[in-house]
């Protein structure tokens, strides 16, 4: 019992972690791969209309016109999140989602530094490039389309106002 136990506990307190890890950026928009499987959860049918490639604009005048069963009540920033997430995923694999902006933003924007440098700066697609191709950033590792896709998060998404950031997480910056 007791090397059950043991195996156990190390599972018990990741799983803790991360659910507080969770918790405590709740203040960070959706990324695309959450807000899709929210969508299929409600409707298995839409992962068939997830099977082709498009462009963001396609897919996104595809959400707004409904053609997509299960997406519905999307406010603009959670539309285009998703059809930029969409122009990078599809065709779609609904059991192995792939990693969207925010889950980049919380994974490699944060191994330097605080989250807040990064979600409160309201910038272009274009200036979130620039950024990832100084110096300090292009050895964090992401492939070239996941470059664009963390630009494209970040440009729909960040920009939050300070009073939107937990007390205790507007305080820092970059730790490089």
């Amino acid at each position: 019992m007791t090397g059950k136990l043991t195996l156990a506990v190390p599972v018990l307190v990741a799983a803790t972690w991360a659910i507080a890890q969770e918790d405590t950026f709740a203040f960070i928009p959706d990324g695309g791969r959450t807000i899709l499987a929210a969508a299929l959860s409600a409707d298995a049918s839409l992962a068939g209309r997830l099977a082709a490639a498009a462009t963001a604009e396609e897919w996104l005048s595809r959400i707004e016109r409904g053609d997509l069963p299960g997406i519905a009540g999307l406010d603009d920033w959670q539309a285009r999140t998703l059809a930029d997430y969409l122009a990078y995923a599809a065709p779609v694999d609904p059991a192995a989602l792939q990693p969207d902006g925010r889950d980049m933003t919380l994974e490699r924007c944060q191994s330097c530094h605080i989250v807040t440098v990064v979600v409160t700066q309201a910038r272009t697609r274009e200036a979130w490039l620039g950024t990832l191709a100084k110096p300090s950033h292009v050895e964090i590792p992401l492939t070239t389309p996941e470059r664009d896709q963390l630009a494209d998060y970040l440009a729909v998404n960040a920009g939050l106002p300070i009073d939107a950031i937990p007390p205790e997480l507007r305080a820092g910056g970059a730790s490089y």
